[in-house]
């Protein structure tokens, strides 16, 4: 009988399997308890956000249909010949909507279901908020694990909405499992932290970059004319760069007529490319009419000036900023008094 109508106690029950319908004293007994499936899918959206919560809501679903098919497996024998006829005279009277298997490879084991008007649906319908069903279809496909004895998982087609009238979901045995599908939700969380925690190094890094670039050579203008630059540690291209570019920018604004490099800072060894920066810097400073006077000269950087391939004794060496200024005011006819 596709209809059944009983009465118990003073509250009458009506089912219609043709349609999927159970009626709970004249209204749809979905309703009853929808409101509190809707509250606690929520919460976990609230708690665990879009994606944990699509996980949740698969895995738990499937693992309730594994369930529901060994436990139906036992009661009823269930196998291919008869599964399409149980599934759907089981869950519509249990008020999970209409579901019709309409496309069956025995051999195989694939399955095309149809499924309308089922309890997620309504509850996703009841405030308009066109979700789609992830709970239903996958229960489904841990129906078919726990009856066949073989992993199920599925692909829907179709969701039901007001184009279409249900939603049209294929199964089949896979090597997709929840597991594999939790393992994975957990790699990619490390790698977006991962992600997050390298973007935030790369940030930090690169201020430090800049505050590196601000202080390692700064552009002291220490009387009229005379500006003192100070080299600091080691130099590689980059900062090489940014020294003689800094520098040269400088120069004029200051109107300078005598450049201080103060080697004090740099390393007892001074690579070769540290010695060709300074040649560099000071024929460059040159070219603008600035003589270029290396200052901090201790008689290891002396001994291995001497030794450069870079004829940097063509410049004024002396052993203290202080002998350099002395210096540079004595050139231009003027000292401290």
């Amino acid at each position: 009988m596709m209809k059944k109508q009983i009465t118990v106690g003073d509250v009458e029950l009506k089912w219609d399997l043709e349609t999927g319908e159970v009626l709970f004293d004249g209204g749809d007994v979905v309703f009853f308890w929808i409101s509190a499936m809707e509250t606690f899918f929520d919460t976990i959206r609230e708690i665990s956000g879009t994606e944990a919560t699509k996980l949740v809501l698969e895995t738990t679903g499937f693992r309730q249909g594994v369930i529901v098919g060994q436990g139906f497996l036992h009661m009823k024998n269930i196998n291919t010949s008869n599964v399409v006829e149980w599934l759907s005279n089981t869950y519509a009277p249990a008020g999970w909507g209409k579901v019709r298997i309409v496309k069956m490879d025995e051999e195989a084991k694939h399955f095309t279901l149809h499924i309308q008007d089922d309890w997620e649906y309504k509850m996703n319908q009841q405030k308009q908020k066109g979700l789609e069903g992830i709970f239903v279809p996958s229960h489904y496909a841990g129906v078919l694990t726990g009856l066949f004895g073989t992993n199920f998982w599925y692909k829907t087609i179709q969701y039901q909405n007001e184009e279409n009238s249900y939603s049209i979901v294929e199964y089949y045995p896979s090597d997709i499992t929840v597991q594999s599908n939790i393992h994975e939700m957990s790699r990619k969380q490390e790698a977006s932290k991962i992600r997050e925690l390298e973007r935030m190094v790369d940030e930090k890094t690169l201020m430090l970059q800049n505050l590196v670039k601000e202080i390692s050579s700064p552009i002291i203008p220490v009387l009229e004319n005379i500006v003192v630059v100070p080299m600091i540690g080691s130099y590689d291209e980059e900062r090489s760069e940014d020294l003689i570019h800094n520098t040269l920018s400088e120069l004029p604004r200051h109107q300078a007529h005598y450049l201080l490099l103060d080697l004090t800072g740099l390393n007892k060894q001074i690579s070769e490319h540290t010695a060709r920066l300074i040649d560099k810097l000071g024929a460059s400073a040159r070219l603008l009419g600035i003589e270029t006077i290396l200052v901090g000269v201790s008689p290891e950087l002396a001994m291995v000036i001497i030794q450069s391939d870079n004829n940097l004794n063509k410049f004024e060496c002396l052993q203290s900023l202080q002998h350099g200024i002395y210096y540079a005011l004595g050139k231009s006819g003027r000292s401290i008094s």
